[in-house]
């Protein structure tokens, strides 16, 4: 599989949109970054994802999932939130070669 893809942005011009590495499957417990007042979030399921048959689909920096406060107040836990994920440990190599990689794994949610 290719590293990078092309798209077009509005205007015509070619730019590149790195490929980044799915890190995160279903079932991660990770840190909720926001002043919502949840501490610990658990993926339950990823938007969008095209995987093979039989494969579990992970996410990356960027993706929308689906996601359950597992530590947190009592009126947000056990509930289906949309959260969005902002960090991840494993390296995102940028296109000038620079990998960039965060402490944890964070996600932010979006209600």
């Amino acid at each position: 599989m290719s590293t990078k893809s092309r798209a077009v942005s509005a205007k015509g011009v070619e730019e590149f949109r790195p490929y980044v590495t799915r890190a995160l499957p279903l079932g991660a417990q990770i840190r909720c970054a926001d002043n919502t007042g949840a501490k610990i979030i658990e993926i339950v399921m990823v938007q969008k994802t095209k995987t093979r048959v039989s494969r579990m689909p992970a996410a990356a920096v960027g993706d929308f999932v689906n996601v359950v406060v597992k530590k947190g107040p009592a009126e947000l836990r056990k509930q289906v939130y949309g959260a969005v994920i902002i960090r991840q440990k494993y390296p995102i190599r940028r296109l000038n070669g620079i990998r960039v990689s965060f402490e944890d794994n964070a996600g932010v949610l979006v209600t």
